[in-house]
């Protein structure tokens, strides 16, 4: 006997690494291209289902890790993202999930919303793309996607990562090689009103939460600055600190916090954390320089969402 799962909001089963949950629309058959943050408050818009009710909601979470620059899609400086379905996790000890490539339904046991009378959640609510690049609808900026590379469009952050493996300190998750994502630095409780305040807020956590945790064996040994530098990135003045970090177990790696303005949004302080290994496999440290050149402002982005939820 098959228990089919109703339409409905579910928690998104490509959330994108260190960026704000969210929740994926279920047609009942397939997932959708329509997201949400899971604290919106009645309809987002005309056809749109009420918010679900809260309990027993199944986290997807990823913990991204050593050698990840963006690991979402390039691995947020090389490093891991591991992917669970199990909400016993630590939230230290996990960033936001890549996107999965093929994402399982949702179970019996996940709660979704009421569906609007016509069972669907209307016009869309996802970013506009672009081939080639991941676009970040809240930051108002689209990231290249390297060759080779995989990448996640979402209205709040967006990621690319390549080269996934069973992580070194737990082998039941994927990390990945090499990964980058972005999000309102408000998103990842970054608060500072500067690029340069905001990226040296944020490196040691980007560091810690991509190559320490229980999936590298615990927290970094050490790490080195490597560059702290002002830079230009989307036509706005901004700022970048990388690390090379020295992990328990497992690949070292190199993180990267970038920080800078909204190019739609002056309001809206932007940070891209970057993540790659130090490995054979991994793609070059050079690829953070490259993927940084190559960010952009949003076609139709900028919505400055970087308010907690």
């Amino acid at each position: 006997m098959t228990h089919a799962t109703p339409p409905g909001w579910y928690p998104d089963p490509g959330q994108i690494p260190g960026a704000p949950p969210s929740e994926r629309w279920w047609d009942g058959t397939t997932w959708t291209d329509h997201v949400r943050a899971p604290g919106a408050v009645g309809h987002p818009g005309p056809g749109y289902p009420p918010q679900p009710p809260d309990p027993r909601r199944r986290r997807v979470r990823t913990a991204i890790g050593v050698g990840v620059v963006l690991v979402l899609l390039a691995g947020i400086g090389g490093g891991v993202y591991a992917l669970t379905a199990d909400d016993k996790d630590d939230d230290k000890d996990s960033a936001k999930p890549p996107a999965s490539s093929a994402p399982e339904k949702p179970g019996p046991d996940d709660d979704g919303g009421s569906e609007s009378p016509d069972g669907s959640p209307g016009p869309s609510e996802g970013p506009e793309t672009e081939k080639g690049y991941a676009t970040d609808t809240a930051s108002g900026i689209s990231m290249p996607v390297p060759d080779g590379w995989e990448g996640e469009s979402s209205g709040v952050g967006a990621g690319v990562k390549t080269g996934e493996y069973p992580c070194p300190g737990d082998s039941g998750k994927q990390c990945v090689r090499g990964g980058a994502f972005s999000a309102p630095a408000v998103r990842l409780k970054v608060t500072a009103s500067t690029p340069e305040a905001a990226a040296k807020a944020d490196i040691e956590k980007n560091a810690e939460e991509s190559y320490g945790g229980t999936i590298y064996g615990g927290s970094l040994k050490s790490h080195k600055e490597l560059l702290s530098k002002p830079v230009t990135v989307a036509g706005q003045k901004g700022y970048l600190v990388r690390w090379k970090a020295d992990t328990r177990k497992g690949p070292d790696g190199y993180v990267q916090s970038l920080a800078f303005k909204s190019p739609a949004d002056d309001m809206t302080m932007v940070l891209v954390r970057f993540g790659v290994d130090d490995h054979e496999d991994a793609p070059p440290v050079s690829s953070m320089d490259v993927i940084t050149k190559g960010i952009k402002e949003a076609r139709g982005g900028g919505g400055g969402d970087g308010q907690q939820v």
